[in-house]
């Protein structure tokens, strides 16, 4: 096999890559507890964005900003596997990795509730004002 082999587009490997993630995406709704916390908030950010008609650009930064959280969960979730596997016993420069990824998790946390609160208070504020 040469050199260019390896660079040719393969429909069977793209595939592969597929199911690879796809299997990820498996492991981390079977085992992590965050995700899934993330994953029901999404569900009622879903629905309350059904509920107030929020726009379509309203729906693009909900997508960017879940998008951002989940991926930071699995992103977190990946080096804690690693970290786990090169150093099962304590580590105090694991330790600092692994609060540094939750870091980068509750950030993207941070900023999706800042996005969410900007999208949906004025609408719920509505709300309220038409139910008096």
């Amino acid at each position: 096999m040469g050199k260019n082999d390896d660079l040719r587009f393969s429909l069977k490997a793209r595939m592969r890559s597929f199911a690879n993630a796809f299997s990820g995406l498996g492991l981390i709704l079977k085992t992590e507890h965050n995700f899934r916390i993330h994953l029901s908030v999404l569900l009622l950010v879903v629905i309350s964005g059904f509920l107030l008609g929020i726009s379509a650009a309203e729906w693009i930064m909900i997508s960017i900003a879940a998008g951002m959280v989940l991926s930071a969960e699995c992103i977190n979730t990946a080096i804690e596997y690693l970290a786990d596997e090169f150093s099962p016993e304590y580590n105090e420069k694991i330790r600092k990795v692994k609060d540094i990824a939750a870091a980068g998790v509750l950030i993207s946390a941070i900023a999706a509730a800042i996005t969410g609160l900007i999208i949906f208070v004025p609408g719920i504020i509505k709300l309220i004002k038409n139910w008096q």
